[in-house]
């Protein structure tokens, strides 16, 4: 977990220096306006890759508890994929509703409680 608000704060320098540039489409109440209707809102989709084989060896299980902690659990490689050797990409669900570091912090925080969780198994 160490580095995500590294990477961050290097994502957010970067979108503030092309956002100089080219305005990105924002409403005041749904937020950034994107293609897919899933990423209204900040549009911020932090995502770890992550085996937790105790918790993926009930697929329920393991949504159910990311579920409780704001995740989604994709296959390694995302949407309408199957885990690869237990690996699962899990982001953070929510977009609207909350800044984009807390958005991140939600995915950090809740990825440090799978990980206890596991651990615990």
């Amino acid at each position: 977990m160490v580095g995500v608000f590294q990477v961050y704060r290097r994502l957010v320098t970067a979108v503030n220096d092309i956002e100089k540039r080219i305005p990105f489409s924002h409403h005041d109440r749904l937020g950034f306006l994107t293609f897919c209707p899933s990423n209204l809102g900040t549009t911020v989709r932090a995502s770890v890759h992550i085996k937790v084989p105790k918790l993926a060896a009930n697929r329920s299980k393991l949504e159910e508890v990311a579920g409780k902690f704001n995740l989604q659990v994709r296959g390694t490689r995302g949407e309408h994929t199957e885990a690869e050797g237990g690996v699962y990409d899990i982001s953070n669900k929510r977009r609207m509703g909350l800044t984009e570091y807390d958005a991140v912090k939600e995915m950090n925080d809740g990825i440090a409680e799978l990980i206890k969780i596991e651990s615990s198994l």
